[in-house]
């Protein structure tokens, strides 16, 4: 197994075991779908992608708005997660929408087949991010939309993280954030893609959490960097070293509330 499905059959554990994920941080998970849905203006009988459609946060909604005329394909690789949207779905009794099981890295559609494409907290996680923004760029119709939303470069510990693993590695590995970690680099990737029209929104959030919640796991590190060839070269005592350090780090940062983590969200759009 390479390092990269490795990686990949990592997010399909990781993902699929967070069956209750609509509820998971509150309501954080609908809120933002919701507010990415409305970024994008919407109309009856328009063909919508959402690609990672997990539990249909984004999905189901869009298939309401398009209405009977419209149609909607959510795209994503874990079973677990098609599941509770197939349940949702039946529940609200939608005829216009179809779900797909599969890699959206490797899963293709028709050029201009649609007039908007959405990804609500995953593109993050794609290995190869202009290649993605690129690929649906062909997807789209002319004039149409591509959103999502990703978080800051400073969010989520990710700093500290990098810093830690460097520290035990030897060597600095780019992190998960870097790519689309300011708006700058957003609209530079979007640019290189062929996109016009680009706008950032910025939703600051964050919340306190038990430190018991902020483990560095093996899992953890494998996807915050990409499943990097030089994690297979850490040893057993280096896992260790990294979980210690981090873990020390985090307990200074720590207040009788918990430990304080930075969900901010840059909301993005752009046009075809």
């Amino acid at each position: 197994m390479t390092d990269l499905d490795s990686y990949k059959q990592r997010l399909k554990e990781f993902y699929g075991s967070r069956t209750t994920y609509d509820h998971e941080e509150g309501t954080r998970h609908p809120l933002e779908a919701k507010l990415l849905l409305e970024f994008v203006p919407l109309h009856s009988g328009q063909k919508i992608l959402d690609v990672a459609t997990g539990t249909g946060l984004v999905a189901i909604p869009a298939a309401q708005k398009v209405g009977s005329e419209g149609y909607v394909i959510g795209i994503d690789m874990t079973p677990g997660m098609l599941h509770q949207a197939r349940l949702k779905i039946a529940a609200a009794k939608l005829q216009n929408i179809e779900l797909i099981e599969a890699d959206a890295e490797y899963f293709n559609f028709s050029d201009r087949s649609f007039d908007a494409v959405f990804c609500c907290e995953v593109i993050v996680l794609f290995p190869d991010i202009l290649a993605t923004l690129q690929k649906w760029y062909g997807f789209l119709k002319t004039g149409g939309y591509v959103a999502f939303t990703c978080p800051p470069e400073t969010a989520y510990m990710a700093s500290l993280q990098q810093r830690i693993c460097a520290r035990v590695l030897g060597e600095s590995l780019p992190h998960i954030l870097e790519p689309l970690g300011t708006p700058e680099k957003c609209r530079n990737l979007l640019n290189q893609a062929g996109f016009r029209d680009i706008e950032i929104k910025i939703e600051p959030s964050g919340r306190y959490r038990p430190l018991s919640d902020n483990k560095l796991s093996w899992t953890a590190i494998n996807i915050n960097f990409k499943g990097n060839p030089l994690l297979s070269k850490l040893s057993p005592e280096q896992l260790n070293q990294l979980e210690v350090e981090y873990t020390t780090e985090i307990e200074k940062l720590a207040t009788d509330r918990g430990l304080w983590q930075d969900t901010t969200k840059l909301f993005v759009r752009a046009r075809k």
